[in-house]
């Protein structure tokens, strides 16, 4: 078991009654919050929040205005069984610690995905008999948190276990029914290939059974990867994956591709700069990906010698940055604009000069494209299609004055 990878809980096991397939996901015990955008929960970041010295949700969003996090691993008691645990050991059903966590998040106008599987550890899709009992596990969890948004990481070892890959993909499946406008991603292993055979059968699972989540995301990390450029190659290949197994046309297999990265040094000893950050993100939004995450807020910060002696860590990412730098490009991903230390004062316009072309909402519009809108001109901060001019303080428009 990779120890950046693991996720080890404290509690002690308890039974856990099973619960129907057909709750809603606005059902919490502690109140659902509204759900984000799509692109929030697209680009929400890994998070172990009770392990890896978790650290402050609220201090990373004040920080960086994120809004999402994907909280990680939900997997199968380690005595056995099919109901849900927080790393194996501390019972969802009984869980106040996450809880805590979650409602601080929401408390401040973000939300929350979960993350089921990961690498090591027993999955439920190993434990329960069938997909439907497989869902009904899951099923507490989305009920329990009030969740809109869930990720499927299916790796090693599930992923070369063809019944628990048929057990997980079935439950996605039931999931994503019974729960209207449930935010669904699979992630899974990446290779030079896009993924490996392990990978492509479960795209093949997915099609047999009908079953099309928002994304399917690949980890092109600890595969002999360097670098961005190995990592957009990997993209470029996985695409071309989606389009032979779904027979999706190239845009459409972009819009169900995702990236999930590691920042600063892999497992494995590759290296992943916040330069190669900016040149995968570039290429997510320039192709118009679904989903740009990472592994993880727990290492986004500087090594100290004391902690990391040249060596891959589960609390820091062994690259010079400052805290929250890798969280920024998830920002980004989203539309935000991350604050500056020091706020920059809005310039008065002046009026004057004549209109460029309306603003379409149908339309693409890259860096430094202008517009009119609301008889002011707007130049394009990124890529952007569908947000109002003005509409946000930290989004993808930049006020050039009245016209």
């Amino acid at each position: 078991m990779r120890p950046v990878r693991a996720c080890l809980g404290a509690a002690a096991a308890v039974a856990l009654a099973a619960a129907g397939t057909t709750a809603l996901v606005t059902t919490s015990a502690s109140g659902a919050a509204s759900a984000l955008s799509d692109r929030w929960y697209a680009a929400a970041p890994y998070l172990m929040p009770t392990d890896n010295d978790p650290p402050n949700a609220a201090e990373i969003m004040d920080a960086t205005g994120l809004k999402a996090f994907q909280l990680a691993f939900v997997l199968a008691p380690n005595g056995g069984g099919c109901s849900p645990t927080w790393g194996g050991t501390s019972p969802v059903s009984s869980d106040t610690a996450v809880q805590s966590v979650i409602n601080t998040i929401r408390a401040k106008g973000g939300d929350v995905s979960v993350s089921i599987g990961g690498y090591g550890g027993t999955k439920l899709g190993q434990a329960c008999t069938d997909p439907a009992a497989t869902a009904a596990a899951y099923q507490q969890v989305v009920t329990k948190y009030g969740l809109h948004a869930i990720d499927f990481d299916l790796e090693e070892p599930e992923y070369e276990n063809s019944a628990a890959i048929r057990n997980e993909i079935g439950a996605a499946k039931i999931l994503q029914q019974n729960n209207p406008g449930l935010y669904v991603s699979v992630t899974t292993a990446g290779t030079a290939d896009g993924t490996g055979w392990f990978g492509k059968q479960m795209l093949l699972e997915a099609k047999s059974q009908g079953f099309t989540p928002n994304n399917f995301s690949i980890m092109p990390f600890d595969g002999g990867f360097n670098g961005a450029a190995s990592q957009t190659t990997a993209l470029t290949n996985f695409n071309s994956v989606l389009q032979s197994t779904f027979g999706w046309d190239q845009a459409t297999a972009y819009a169900h591709e995702g990236f999930s990265g590691m920042n600063g040094r892999s497992d494995t000893g590759e290296y992943f700069s916040q330069a190669d950050f900016q040149t995968v993100l570039d290429y997510a939004t320039s192709h118009h990906m679904d989903r740009f995450t990472f592994w993880s807020l727990n290492r986004d910060r500087q090594c100290t010698p004391a902690d990391n002696g040249g060596r891959t860590s589960g609390t820091c990412s062994s690259v010079a940055q400052s805290s929250w730098d890798f969280a920024k490009y998830s920002v980004k991903f989203a539309g935000v604009t991350p604050p500056s230390t020091t706020p920059t004062p809005t310039p008065t316009p002046t009026p004057g000069g004549s209109c460029k072309a309306a603003w379409s909402s149908t339309a693409v519009y890259t860096k430094d494209n202008e517009v009119s809108y609301g008889k002011h001109n707007w130049k394009a901060k990124w890529w952007t299609q569908n947000e109002v001019p003005g509409a946000s303080e930290w989004g993808p428009w930049q006020d050039e004055g009245a016209c």
